[in-house]
């Protein structure tokens, strides 16, 4: 049975400050949660095997294949400005 007590517990526990009618109002509805899993303890799962997902999941990876660099002059092809092979950048601060 949760209580009030519970609650102030789990309210310190995530620095909360509740109302007295807040304690009231959740104390019920964490009796509630609490009721719905004892109903889901009566359920006989005998040879239903534990999973996370109700369907089957499986990744979709690619093969990995090496592929080469395109190369300093191709990149470089790419640089609105630059310096010594370099990509010259604006400085930023002082």
């Amino acid at each position: 049975m949760i209580t009030i007590k519970d609650v102030e517990h789990v309210a310190k526990l995530a620095r909360l400050a509740l109302s007295d009618e807040e304690k009231s109002r959740y104390t019920k509805q964490l009796a509630a949660i609490i009721e719905h899993f004892n109903e889901l303890k009566a359920v006989d799962t005998t040879g239903v095997e534990p999973l996370a997902h109700a369907l089957p999941i499986t990744n979709v990876l690619r093969e990995d294949t090496l592929v080469s660099p395109p190369g300093r002059a191709l990149l470089m092809e790419n640089a609105p400005e630059q310096e010594n092979g370099y990509f010259r950048v604006p400085k930023i601060g002082d």
